[in-house]
């Protein structure tokens, strides 16, 4: 397994994970069209995205799991942090430590970006429970979780 950049290239390869997950699991709300496919290809020349960081987990060719966050600045008290909006991988490949991988990828990134923390909120299915109440460093604060890095 190697976690790579997610770059404009690799966008068929994201498709079909996500075509990919759907199959696995239907309850996504979001079709992966051709409409999808030019949002997600739009972001690369959008400048409100400098901050995203998308990272891909790839095994014998094919992508099983994606993690995207971003960096969040604030003037609120002048700090810098992260913030995970998603973690997956493909059910049929969970349990292999694909999803620890990416996120300790993306605790480094995060982390040489000057972040101070990394800021996600927690899916409310068994699976994401189960995998966030087990990350090293994180405590649940209110509705979230706060994780050192």
């Amino acid at each position: 397994m190697e976690v790579l950049d997610f770059t404009r290239e690799m966008i068929p390869d994201v498709i079909d994970f996500e075509r990919r997950l759907r199959v696995e699991e239907p309850f996504y709300r979001w079709d992966i069209d051709e409409a999808y496919q030019k949002r997600v290809e739009a972001t690369f020349d959008d400048p409100r995205f400098a901050n995203a960081l998308s990272l891909l987990a790839f095994e014998n060719g094919k992508v099983v799991g994606r993690i995207d966050g971003t960096i969040l600045a604030s003037r609120f008290d002048g700090s810098v942090n992260g913030y995970l909006d998603w973690i997956c991988v493909v059910k049929s490949s969970r349990h292999a430590g694909i999803a620890q991988a990416l996120l300790a990828k993306l605790r480094c990134r995060m982390k040489q970006a000057g972040a101070a923390c990394l800021i996600a909120l927690m899916a409310a299915n068994e699976d994401a429970q189960r995998f966030y109440r087990a990350v090293e460093g994180a405590s649940i604060h209110d509705e979230g979780i706060w994780i050192d890095l």
